[in-house]
């Protein structure tokens, strides 16, 4: 057995056959299941309901490669935010977003991020790997301890908004929402999940066929194709058309609503023509708008939209019966928008 094996990358059917190899009553692997995913035990010295004996054999033949804080910082709304170190030392974010109502995770599903859209801090780092979903639902984990440990309450809402984008890292995607979701893991509903995509379509696709539970989000920010392939790349082998037909093809099969993300940049998506471009993309089917104000990056040139053009944008938008809500930003005094904590301590 190779001693560098982390024990949660096992199935529990693998799980059971080292427990079988060993001895060990079938009960043995639940109760280490248990250990590891409810309890989220960071060492088998934790593990006592085993025997010293058991808990020797497990380090003799296994690691848990456990995520831990590296660093936090406090904004004056109140938002957290979490550098995290995965066993080779690398980092991803996590943030904590409390409001009146709901206390909001925002995990990562990669270390870096391939597609470089141009207003985005994790764009500019490039993509190191991809987080194994032990790694995504320690995340999960730990934030929704820091929300009881700060804030008096666990987790509502979990968004996968992080570094990465999460359908390029499927199967690891599912698996961790799987845990997060199961009474194994979490137990949260996956109606307060929320997965988010620049919009890749074949994989648009495959969640439907898959027939998956959580929430969609596109992250849209222009209904126009040259200026989206401007400020995403993405957008040039997946171009608007073929993005519609997949979210329409998505819908068909799910009947899940359709969120779009859209930043407001000051004069390049916030005009009326933008939003009249906007409204016609969204009647492909029932869905709601989230308008988001800009996060400034350090070195990127773009600003966040006047209130004025803001308010205009809204107001046309729902004049013609689309929903509608604006996301303030938050987290701007600690360097909140995704990519620029880690950026900042590389």
């Amino acid at each position: 057995m190779n001693k560098e094996k982390d024990i949660r990358l096992l199935s529990q059917e693998e799980l059971l056959l080292f427990c079988s190899n060993n001895s060990l009553p079938k009960f043995r692997a639940q109760q280490i299941s248990e250990w590891l995913w409810k309890k989220r035990a960071v060492s088998f010295d934790e593990m006592t309901s085993l025997s010293i004996e058991i808990r020797e054999l497990l380090k003799f033949h296994f690691l848990i490669n456990a995520v831990k804080i590296h660093k936090a910082e406090r904004s004056n709304d109140g938002t957290i935010k979490y550098s995290l170190a995965l066993y080779d030392n690398k980092l991803v974010e996590g943030v904590l977003i409390p409001s009146k109502k709901r206390i909001t995770a925002c995990v990562s599903s990669q270390v870096g991020c391939s597609l470089a859209c141009t207003f985005c801090a994790t764009g500019t780092l490039k993509l190191e790997r991809n987080l194994n979903f032990s790694e995504i639902y320690d995340q999960v984990f730990i934030l929704n301890e820091e929300a009881t440990l700060n804030f008096g309450r666990p987790l509502s809402n979990i968004v996968f908004m992080g570094m990465g984008e999460p359908l390029l890292n499927y199967d690891n995607l599912l698996k961790s929402i799987h845990l997060i979701t199961n009474t194994k893991g979490l137990s949260m509903s996956p109606k307060r999940i929320t997965v988010s995509t620049v919009g890749i379509a074949k994989m648009i696709r495959k969640l439907a066929d898959d027939n998956i539970k959580f929430n969609l989000a596109i992250s849209l920010h222009t209904a126009n194709d040259y200026k989206r392939t401007e400020l995403m790349s993405i957008n040039e082998s997946i171009p608007l058309l073929d993005l519609k037909d997949a979210i329409k093809y998505f819908y068909d099969k799910t009947e899940v609503r359709v969120t779009y993300e859209y930043i407001l940049f000051k004069n390049i998506n916030d005009s009326l023509e933008d939003a009249r471009e906007l409204m016609k993309f969204c009647k492909i089917t029932p869905c709601k708008i989230n308008l988001i104000e800009y996060n400034t990056v350090e070195n990127l040139p773009f600003e966040k939209s006047t209130n004025r053009r803001t308010e205009e944008f809204i107001n046309f938008l729902a004049e013609k019966k689309i929903i509608v809500n604006l996301r303030k930003s938050k987290g701007k005094d600690i360097n909140a928008a995704c990519g620029q904590l880690v950026n900042k301590l590389k």
